[in-house]
């Protein structure tokens, strides 16, 4: 699984598409918007995502999947406009043992957040807002 969609995310839905029976481990990571941002109240967010997005997030799950012994992968990004709570990112990788499971999920997701082509625009309570680099 590799998407990248402006319909809400869905755990159950990722957590199934690592499903597998080698696996000993399977590590999940939920990324939500939240209410505030360095002492800010933010008030909602919208990712913006170039053409090349999926493409890029594949290379990115290709190159973890190289690195660690996965036996499945996945990864759901949401773009549009989020509210607080919403479900911004979801990813997870199963592998035979747990040490290996967790250190590939953490590894999906900070080279998602430094390499796939994402932008977050976040809203502060008080009128203002700001662009976030890649995330």
């Amino acid at each position: 699984m590799c998407e990248v969609r402006g319909t809400p995310l869905s755990v159950d839905e990722v957590f199934a598409a690592v499903q597998d029976r080698a696996a000993g481990g399977t590590a999940v990571f939920v990324g939500t918007v939240r209410d505030h941002d360095h002492a800010r109240e933010v008030s909602g967010l919208s990712y913006s995502a170039h053409p090349s997005v999926e493409r890029e997030l594949r290379r990115v799950m290709e190159k973890v999947a190289a690195d660690f012994p996965v036996r499945a992968i996945a990864a759901a990004h949401r773009v549009g406009d989020l509210e607080i709570g919403d479900l911004a990112v979801v990813v997870a990788a199963s592998c035979p043992h747990r040490a290996e499971a967790f250190a590939a999920c953490r590894r999906l997701i900070d080279d998602l957040k430094a390499e796939v082509p994402i932008w977050k625009q976040q809203a502060f309570a008080d009128g203002e807002d700001e662009w976030v680099g890649a995330c």
